[in-house]
Order: structure tokens, then sequence, then C-alpha cells
């Protein structure tokens, strides 16, 4: 998931906001670290703080509090950023956010293409749908995004256009103990270092 936008009401209320997240529904431990170490590389271009910050604030921003589990591995996110909160020109952080959308296709295409021949059994596209599922919840519960576009008259077919086709629930699902589903579940948490 990539979103960077620009919001101006006036010269006094303007803004940037966005980030980049991941959320697979197998956890691979190098591609994660390979994908924290894409925007890490990024976010040092333009300051050494915004790594840890705003990888902190995707953490805290794609929380599922429900089921207390993150979304997915995280990345980062900002919002509300502009000269007075920051001490940062607005060029600058206007600068930054262009590169770390730059930074999407590129990092995420290398993902595609090391992952793309997997194969798949019935059991793995269970689990998928499962964590759609767990997709669906955050957006429709938690994300500020979709909540803002529906209280505002959005167009309702864009705002749930980012919902999978497809999503199960299972109710109390608990995966087998040492399945790659279990795995998966102990890394949905936040506060993981993973360069």
């Amino acid at each position: 998931h990539m979103n960077i936008r620009y919001f101006e009401l006036n010269d006094q209320i303007r803004w940037f906001g966005g980030g980049i997240d991941l959320t697979p529904h197998y956890i691979d431990e190098e591609d994660a670290r390979y994908f924290h170490q894409q925007l890490k590389d990024v976010c040092d271009r333009h300051d050494s703080t915004y790594y840890e910050k705003f990888k902190n604030w995707a953490d805290d921003y794609f929380y599922i509090r429900h089921r207390q589990e993150t979304r997915g591995i995280g990345g980062v996110f900002y919002d509300k950023l502009n000269t007075e909160k920051t001490g940062v020109s607005m060029e600058d952080i206007f600068a930054f956010s262009c590169d770390l959308g730059r930074t999407f296709a590129p990092t995420y295409t290398a993902l595609v293409e090391k992952n793309r021949h997997k194969t798949f059994t019935d059991q793995q596209k269970n689990w998928q749908l499962i964590r759609r599922g767990r997709y669906v919840e955050f957006n429709l519960v938690w994300d500020s995004g979709t909540k803002f576009g529906l209280e505002t008259n959005g167009r309702i077919e864009s705002i749930l256009m980012s919902l999978p086709a497809q999503a199960n629930w299972v109710y109390d699902y608990r995966p087998e103990e040492g399945s790659e589903e279990a795995k998966t579940l102990s890394l949905l948490r936040k506060g993981i270092n993973w360069i």
C-alpha cells in the first residue's frame, strides 16, 4: 500500500501525509528486511530521524486494536507534516514525499519478481482469505482515510475500491502451533526491528 498526499486549505493550513506499508499473507523475514531497508535508505537521504519516527507511526497507525495485531509488517507513515510542525521547509517535505513515492514501484516490483512463481495450497489460499478479512477489518474500523471519505459523502465506490474482492472470517481461528501461519501471527506486532 502506498499513498502520498498534499492538502491545502489556504496559505496557513497545508500539509503532506502518506507512507508505504506491506501486508504479506505469509511473512518472509528476508523480504521484510529488504522492504524496510529500502524505506530506511530513502528516509536517511532526507533526515536520519525519519525512519524510526515514521516506522513507529506506521506501527501505531496500521494496528488492528481489537485483534491486537498489526495489519502487516508496517513501513513508514506520516501525516499533517508542515513547516510549523517540523521546522522543515515545505519544499523539503515535498522532496521527501516524492522520493518516498518513487521508492514504491521498484521495491514492490523486486518483491513480486522474487515471489511470483511460488505455488500455493488450498490451506494457504484459505489463510490468504483470512488475512484479507483482517485487512477489511482495519480499513472499515480504523482507517482514517476510509472514515473521512464515508463521513464526507465521498465517492463510495472509490473509497471501497481498496477492499479485496474476496475475504473470509473464521470464528476464533487459531493456526496450528509451529505452522507458517502461526509464525506469521507471531510477527504481526509493533516494534519489530526489521533491519
